[in-house]
């Protein structure tokens, strides 16, 4: 027999909800009624008695409003509330505007929905890699390689003045590179020119920046390689090593020119020192010899004959004593007398009379006796 058929005896018709004498599905409203009793009952209110039903739920409907309201403006509190670090820094937005005021580190609130934060650290360090090939003022191409270090410097113009301030970083380095190399000769720009040219670049860079109002300061232009193309390296390398040579054999000679430079000039000193001393000597004998003449002169006026007589003794005196050998000519006759003065000194030594030269002599002595008609006799 089916569930909604009509039975007999007392049991009536029976469906699936349990409802007797043909009573349809359980109410709804009674069924939400029951819920917001047992709330009003959790909230310190009462039961529904007659007509009393109506009240309670306006009063369950205020209570839930007003937790809710609380819910959401603790959460929209928590939402506003943020932290900043030491090297951070801040920039707020108010519906839009920038404000003039810059957030610093610490604990800060702003009304979320209202203020937008825009927060970056203007203390880091940033890198950027930069590389390229462009041509030198000698028309060859060159390929440099650097490294671009920046921090901010004013976090309002680094979010606010420019759309990508990052990318007219690279622009700017690209345009102020080019112009560097394009105005420089590629052997600078290889070898010793590569530290000048990483801070005209940079000078250059940072013109560029504070013209486009970016807010970045550039720390340093790090050239990490200057290289010729790949397709004359060699040659290049070849190039670079003759100047490397070069440098080495100049700064041989350099050594050389110290050592050798300073000898030479004491050298000279020294010629010089000993050709003054040679000019002073002979000027005091010139001076002596003068002083000497005048006297002599004087004691020649008094008496010539003694004189004449004493300069010629005395000159015949010098000429004899600085020679080994004389040889005097007899007037009157063909001889030759030969006196060997240095054999006779010889002799004398030998026989140990060398103390006695003029005794050994007499003889020689004797033998050089003026004749009547000699020159003296003559003078």
């Amino acid at each position: 027999m089916a569930w909604n058929e009509p039975g007999g005896g007392n049991q009536g018709d029976k469906d699936p909800w349990g409802n007797r004498n043909d009573q349809g599905p359980p109410d709804l409203d009674e069924a939400f009624r029951k819920l917001q009793n047992s709330l009003s009952e959790m909230f310190g209110g009462k039961g529904p008695s007659g007509g009393g039903s109506g009240g309670t739920r306006k009063l369950i409907n205020i209570n839930l409003l007003f937790l809710g309201a609380i819910a959401l403006f603790l959460m929209y509190f928590v939402m506003g509330v943020y932290q900043l670090d030491q090297q951070e820094r801040g920039v707020v937005l108010r519906f839009g505007k920038a404000q003039e005021a810059i957030v610093l580190p610490g604990l800060h609130w702003n009304p979320p929905l209202i203020d937008n934060v825009l927060i970056e650290n203007v203390t880091q360090v940033r890198s950027r890699p930069h590389d390229s090939e462009m041509l030198t003022e000698d028309e060859n191409i060159v390929k440099v390689k650097m490294t671009v270090q920046y921090v901010i410097s004013d976090i309002k113009k680094y979010k606010l003045q420019v759309r990508d301030p990052d990318q007219s970083l690279y622009e700017a380095t690209e345009s102020a590179v080019r112009h560097v190399v394009g105005s420089t000769e590629m052997h600078e720009v290889l070898t010793e020119g590569r530290a000048a040219l990483g801070e005209e670049v940079r000078e250059r860079t940072q013109r560029y920046m504070n013209a486009y109002g970016t807010g970045i300061q550039v720390t340093t232009i790090n050239i990490d390689e200057t290289a010729p193309p790949d397709a004359v390296r060699a040659a290049f390398d070849d190039v670079i090593r003759a100047r490397e040579d070069e440098v080495r054999v100049r700064n041989e000679a350099d050594a050389y020119a110290n050592q050798i430079v300073p000898e030479a000039r004491g050298e000279a000193q020294r010629y010089l020192e000993e050709a003054e001393g040679y000019r002073q000597r002979v000027q005091a004998q010139a001076n002596g010899e003068a002083e000497r003449f005048n006297k002599l002169y004087t004691e020649y006026r008094l008496a010539p004959e003694v004189t004449r007589e004493r300069m010629y003794i005395d000159m015949m005196e010098s000429v004899m004593s600085n020679s080994s050998k004389v040889m005097i000519d007899v007037e009157g006759g063909n001889n030759i007398m030969y006196l060997p003065l240095d054999k006779i000194l010889e002799q004398s030594q030998g026989s140990g009379g060398i103390s006695s030269p003029q005794g050994g002599n007499s003889g020689a002595s004797n033998t050089v006796n003026r004749p009547p008609n000699s020159r003296r006799d003559r003078r």
